[in-house]
């Protein structure tokens, strides 16, 4: 069966073109969204994937329709194979029920993944040189060890209460507690 899946982004635009042109493809169920490409909760694309079982066939007008991103588009790849359900992108002229369909996603799930381990390896290689200057991730210390010991005598002495210690260090309540919880 010929699953139809239609998206536009705005409540401005109309899904009429992507409609009739899944129709004429033969689709025989339509499902579609009205709703930005960002968002990833689509309740059209969700009834769809209800729908869809072994053998059938995922229809859309363009490959972006379906896809938020590359990696989200890989992912939905990925989900049809593994259920057994073809894509076919009308306007791209993709079809993974063929070898040459299934090459093209694979190639773009090699593309998809070297991006990521060249991101990866170069907020590692980022970081290494940062420590190799001195510089330690995470963020700063509010207070200097003299500052926060300090905060602690101030919440032992018992004189003060926390809001008012917090105030005139300038930390807030958790990093208080928290600098009482380091101290044995």
């Amino acid at each position: 069966m010929l699953i139809g899946y239609a998206r536009v982004s705005t409540i401005d635009q109309n899904a009429n073109l992507q409609e009739d042109a899944l129709k004429k493809a033969g689709c025989e169920r339509i499902y579609s969204d009205r709703i930005s490409g960002t968002v990833s909760e689509r309740p059209g694309l969700s009834q769809a994937k209800e729908v869809l079982r072994r053998g059938d066939t995922l229809v859309v007008w363009r490959l972006d329709r379906l896809g938020r991103s590359l990696k989200d588009l890989i992912e939905w790849i990925s989900y049809l194979d593994k259920e057994g359900i073809a894509l076919y992108s009308l306007q791209e002229s993709i079809d993974t029920s063929t070898s040459t369909g299934k090459l093209v996603f694979h190639i773009f799930g090699a593309l998809a993944e070297f991006e990521r381990n060249l991101i990866k390896e170069r907020t590692q290689a980022g970081l290494s040189a940062a420590r190799a200057r001195g510089r330690i991730g995470g963020r700063p210390r509010t207070l200097d060890d003299d500052k926060k010991q300090l905060a602690i005598r101030l919440y032992k002495e018992k004189q003060l209460p926390v809001k008012k210690i917090c105030e005139m260090m300038g930390i807030s309540k958790p990093t208080l507690y928290s600098y009482l919880k380091s101290v044995p």
